[in-house]
């Protein structure tokens, strides 16, 4: 298993939950045809592990599952990366990117030093001294300098993988998705739960059922508005009143 890239990722996921409290994960690829990606891997993690009862039905008294998100890399820099950098709750991250190049050479190249840019940054970090120094060198005033540094330090020592892909030939790119969903079946293997159910989206369907018909304002309410919670019986009022006029005055 050592060599098991899947087994270490999933064992990674477990760490990161489980003993240090990361709640989300961030996956970024610089790689424009993999935009998507992170909404696939939002429904194949979530789904799968957003579970709080076990195989044989006691109620899990840990954490399972992270929040997945994340944007094509270059993109999310200009959003979210302060967060993941300078933020107060480590985000685990997934950078990805091909050695191939999908476009001109040289914005390849760009590409691919954004991306290792971002994952030595959120490695390494720059001290508060070491910006202090840069600020200096830089001509800026001493007070000012020392007033500014703080601001520009980045503490470093946030997690983060670099998974590089030779292309993105149909191939790797279904090895890519195996890697996934083997990382995700071994998280469910050891917290003990099925990652091939999804019984908490179930629910919604069947009350959208009863809701879709209380929502037509031209046919008279059921006996079901009586047995709905306040808040949902208000919205629905709310929904099908008809709107006031507009005042003209």
């Amino acid at each position: 298993w050592r060599n098991n890239l899947p087994v270490l990722h999933g064992l990674q996921a477990i760490w990161h939950i489980n003993f240090r409290g990361y709640k989300s994960r961030a996956v970024l690829p610089y790689v424009h045809h993999l935009r998507d990606l992170p909404a696939y891997l939002q429904q194949l993690t979530m789904e799968s592990l957003g579970k709080s009862t076990t195989k044989t039905g006691r109620k899990v008294d840990y954490s399972t599952g992270q929040v997945i998100w994340g944007s094509e890399g270059t993109n999310g820099q200009h959003s979210f990366h302060q967060l993941l950098l300078q933020g107060t709750e480590p985000v685990s991250v997934d950078f990805i990117a091909t050695r191939e190049a999908h476009c001109d050479t040289e914005n390849h190249r760009h590409l691919l030093g954004n991306c290792l840019a971002q994952s030595q940054a959120l490695m390494a970090g720059k001290s508060a001294a070491q910006s202090h120094r840069e600020l200096l060198d830089q001509g800026l005033e001493a007070e000012f300098a020392k007033s500014l540094a703080p601001h520009k330090a980045v503490p470093g020592n946030r997690p983060s993988n670099t998974l590089l892909l030779d292309d993105l030939k149909p191939r790797s790119l279904g090895a890519l998705l195996a890697f996934y969903e083997h990382s995700v079946f071994v998280q469910s293997v050891i917290w003990n739960i099925n990652a091939f159910d999804q019984w908490g989206v179930e629910l919604g369907k069947t009350l959208h059922h009863r809701l879709f018909q209380q929502l037509d304002s031209n046919k008279p309410r059921t006996s079901h508005l009586e047995e709905l919670d306040s808040s949902t019986n208000t919205l629905i009022e709310t929904l099908t009143q008809a709107p006031n006029p507009p005042d003209h005055s």
